[in-house]
């Protein structure tokens, strides 16, 4: 389980039952989850939200908002497989998924994994630039390989990361 790891005025930690009204809301609403492949959103309720809620989910605050959420899942030995949404639109390309995601990822290199994996939408070019910056690297473009919940064909791209290239924009944040 995730510890609490606080940043400035960001804040990352376990996502809780109260936090399921918010979550729902998120992944309900088209708009937020369309890059995710649902345009209509997932359609689920508070209580399935508080049901997942054990299976690696993380709140994102700034200040004392929700702004957006992130998890992570291990994939397989010394690897784990994360995923980021700012859910706020007003907290997107202000630098906050850089740092929030230097903070998820340099817990999970503190904790035993050596490659961090992730997948984004090619038409996502925003997290694109936002991946590569961290020193993730393009291990393959999946064209035409899935559909949206509108049945339009959607290509992904597939991401790496390990250690020795991982450029953080929290340097500070474990010091003690």
């Amino acid at each position: 389980m995730m510890e609490t790891i606080q940043y400035e005025n960001l804040t990352i930690r376990q996502a809780e039952a109260a936090d399921a009204k918010q979550l729902a809301a998120w992944w309900n609403d088209g708009a937020v989850m369309a890059h995710a492949g649902f345009p209509n959103g997932v359609g689920t309720t508070e209580d399935e939200v508080i049901k997942g809620l054990n299976k690696g989910c993380i709140i994102i605050q700034e200040d004392d908002r929700l702004i957006g959420e992130c998890s992570y899942s291990n994939a397989g030995v010394g690897v784990a497989e994360v995923g980021i949404k700012l859910c706020e639109t007003d907290c997107q390309n202000r630098g906050v998924g850089r740092k929030v995601l230097s903070l998820l990822i340099g817990w999970l290199f503190r904790n035993g994994y050596s490659k961090i994996i992730l997948d984004t939408n090619v038409k996502n070019t925003r997290a694109q630039h936002v991946y590569e910056s961290l020193g993730f690297r393009k291990v393959r473009t999946n064209v035409d390989a899935w559909k949206d919940q509108l049945g339009r064909l959607q290509s992904s791209i597939d991401y790496e990361l390990v250690e020795k290239d991982f450029i953080s924009y929290v340097k500070d944040a474990f010091q003690s």
